[in-house]
């Protein structure tokens, strides 16, 4: 429900602060406002209209509190999908078509789920082509990672994203 606003005005007189003042018989004083013509009705000061602004003020924290928590599962959803750059050196020393260039490759950020993703961009290759790489063994701290081509370093960066 939307919240209905409450739009106050001041209680506006012809005379301000000027009151009757009469003596009562237990020795107190009471005063009676004499205040001649009532030039703006002020917004009435009662429990229907503090109420309704308590009611806004709720709402309002009610929605502060949601609209935070959503932004910290948002924040860990980004992170997640920003995910974690790594660099590996792979090396092959056997002679095409075989290659033994697999290495376990360690991941700081401990994923949730293995069904994360790994990109790899080559950043360099030393004697022969990459052909192919081969992730598998994920777990979730770490997988294995191998090219398939005959070189014999390949130096890689490998961005893991997701798993969480």
């Amino acid at each position: 429900m939307a919240y209905k606003r409450t739009y106050w005005q001041d209680h506006v007189t012809e005379y301000s602060d000027r009151y009757n003042e009469t003596q009562n018989p237990d020795g107190t004083i009471t005063h009676t406002p004499v205040e001649g013509t009532v030039i703006q009705q002020g917004t009435p000061q009662n429990a229907q209209n503090f109420n309704n602004l308590e009611e806004g003020v709720f709402a309002a924290d009610q929605l502060a509190t949601e609209a935070a928590r959503m932004a910290k599962v948002n924040a860990r959803e980004l992170d997640a999908e920003k995910g974690e750059k790594v660099t590996v050196n792979l090396t092959n020393s056997a002679n095409y078509p075989f290659n033994n260039s697999v290495q376990n490759i360690s991941i700081a950020q401990k994923k949730t789920k293995t069904d994360y993703y790994v990109d790899v961009e080559v950043v360099s290759v030393t004697g022969g082509g990459v052909g192919d790489f081969r992730i598998s063994d994920k777990l979730l701290n770490g997988f294995k990672l191998a090219f398939t081509g005959a070189a014999t370093a390949v130096s890689v960066i490998c961005r893991v994203r997701g798993g969480i």
